[in-house]
């Protein structure tokens, strides 16, 4: 039986550089050249966002993935919106505001429970911060603890089965088409409980005020 013939990956023209993936500069390189700009050092910074300077070294080395709570302050400490530090670039402010997010060209960010991918990524001031989210965490042992910050976010589940932990409630089991609104401020998480990592449309309110370990 022959085997199956490959397909060609089409050649680069001469001169031109590749376009680099999604989300191709590391969070890390961008933490570290934001901090940097911004003339903290790690202790100062810690000092700002409510961190340990040791944790701030560990995403600046590539040895920690950070959570979304953690960007929250890491942005907050450096005084910038959510969207610069997830691109490292400063984003759009132009008056009449719009902008178009193709089909698989948001930012992608990961952390050990979720892969983000930010929407909407070249505005910034936001009144919310829309995530198309898959769900990588099987279990809520893969948490170290309940998730909290300020703010309010809704969820709805395009794939898949969710099953969402929170500090004042039994965990609640979501399919497809069902949906949920909650205080951020409670401690939650949010696990795939299906055969497959559920994929879900997650709109977090923009963070005003300090947050919360």
């Amino acid at each position: 039986m022959a085997s199956p013939s490959k397909t060609a990956r089409p050649a680069t023209p001469s001169g031109v550089e590749p376009v680099p993936p999604r989300g191709s500069e590391p969070i890390a390189t961008i933490l570290r050249r934001l901090r940097r700009e911004a003339g903290f050092t790690l202790q100062e910074l810690g000092d700002r966002c409510g961190l340990a300077s040791s944790t701030l070294s560990k995403i600046e080395n590539g040895q920690m993935s950070p959570t979304y709570d953690t960007i929250l302050r890491v942005a907050g400490g450096l005084g910038l919106d959510m969207a610069e530090l997830f691109t490292g670039k400063v984003p759009n402010d132009i008056g009449g505001r719009r902008t178009v997010t193709r089909s698989g060209q948001g930012v992608i960010r990961s952390t050990a429970q979720y892969s983000y991918e930010m929407l909407a990524a070249e505005l910034s001031g936001k009144q919310f911060i829309p995530l198309l989210t898959t769900i990588d965490a099987r279990s809520i042992s893969d948490f170290p603890s309940l998730v909290r910050h300020s703010g309010e976010e809704f969820f709805y589940v395009l794939s898949g089965q969710v099953t969402l932990h929170t500090e004042h409630y039994a965990p609640t089991v979501l399919d497809v088409g069902d949906s949920c609104y909650f205080d951020s401020s409670m401690g939650h998480a949010c696990v795939s409980t299906g055969s497959e990592p559920a994929q879900i449309l997650w709109i977090c309110s923009r963070v005003v005020a300090p947050l919360t370990a």
